[in-house]
């Protein structure tokens, strides 16, 4: 029989993460864990001031559970997941990709927590929080290498050497590249249901791209990123009644950079998160310009505040970016199955 563990992960991750809202966040306010809003963000942000936050353990508590059920009914169904993840390298894959969404989440749950109990938005210093990613990056990179991770794809060129000569310098920007994308998803929350919204749809490429490629490991786990996704945005959408923190937005951000190297293609994911990327340059852009001549290219950085600042409201600002993000997504399957 055809396999069905996606669409399992799909429905289950929805559940789970929807239905733990309902003890999540009375939890997370008896516990006083308030988002703390910065003194110079857009002003009417104010009324979101202690609004729960890491809300993200929601979303890492449904993909969990929606892993282990999928993987369950593939086996039961003797499925081609299971037959898929009863060799080493590909149960390996995935479990390497799983690891680096828990850690980054785990990163974001520390700096969180700082900010909770100080009652600040400040959590880890900048340093802190760069060592650990990276460390975490490399510590990644490394055991993709120890599993066979030894070529990379370009579309329309085919695959190339990464472990000898000039293939070599793929590794300190692979680091670099999983470190950008982290924090960039981490920049796009920054609106009820943007980032959730965006990795929806992100994840839902990934998914399609998986089933093409009939990599039923991911094409499983992205299945429970996007049904993750919504299920938080019930929760999420505007007027949010949790945010998803640093927790579970780094944990995205790992998740959709994990999707992009077991699919084989992490270079897609230009393309398929376009808006991350938009977010993050918005950011380098505002500081350089702004150091070399005080003066400011946007109205706020990241990018969703420029807009909120032109007059756009929350809805409007994630209508729009997410069909930007779906029509990046659209062009990342495109190069996927022709390229």
């Amino acid at each position: 029989m055809r396999e069905i563990a996606p669409i399992v992960a799909a429905i289950v991750a929805f559940a789970a993460t929807a239905l733990s809202g309902f003890f999540i966040i009375p939890m997370l306010r008896k516990l006083k864990f308030g988002q703390t809003i910065l003194e110079d963000g857009p002003t009417w942000h104010k009324d979101k001031q202690g609004t729960p936050t890491m809300g993200g353990i929601m979303m890492v508590f449904g993909i969990l559970v929606a892993l282990i059920v999928a993987i369950l009914v593939s086996f039961l169904t003797q499925g081609s997941l299971i037959k898929e993840l009863a060799n080493l390298k590909a149960l390996t894959s995935l479990a390497l990709g799983l690891a680096l969404s828990v850690l980054m989440g785990a990163i974001g749950f520390i700096d969180d927590y700082i900010k909770v109990v100080k009652k600040r938005n400040l959590g880890l210093t900048a340093r802190q929080k760069t060592f650990l990613q990276l460390f975490v990056s490399a510590a990644y990179l490394l055991a993709m290498f120890l599993n066979g991770m030894k070529t990379l794809w370009l579309p329309f060129l085919g695959e190339f050497k990464i472990d000898s000569g000039l293939g070599l310098i793929f590794w300190p920007i692979a680091l670099f590249f999983i470190y950008g994308f982290t924090n960039a998803v981490n920049l796009t929350d920054g609106v009820d249901g943007l980032a959730a919204s965006i990795t929806l749809v992100v994840a839902s490429a990934f998914m399609l791209s998986a089933g093409l490629l009939e990599n039923f490991g991911y094409n499983t786990l992205s299945a429970a990123v996007s049904g993750a996704c919504v299920g938080f945005l019930v929760w999420n959408a505007h007027p949010a009644k949790v945010f998803m923190g640093d927790t579970g937005s780094m944990f995205l951000g790992g998740a959709v950079v994990g999707l992009s190297f077991g699919v084989g293609k992490p270079i897609v994911l230009i393309l398929a998160g376009i808006v991350y990327l938009a977010e993050a340059f918005s950011v380098m852009l505002q500081v350089a310009y702004f150091k070399k001549t005080k003066k400011r290219i946007f109205k706020m950085a990241p990018l969703h505040h420029h807009f909120e600042m032109s007059g756009w409201n929350e809805e409007k600002v994630v209508a729009i970016f997410t069909l930007v993000a779906l029509i990046g997504c659209a062009a990342a399957f495109a190069l996927v199955l022709f390229g």
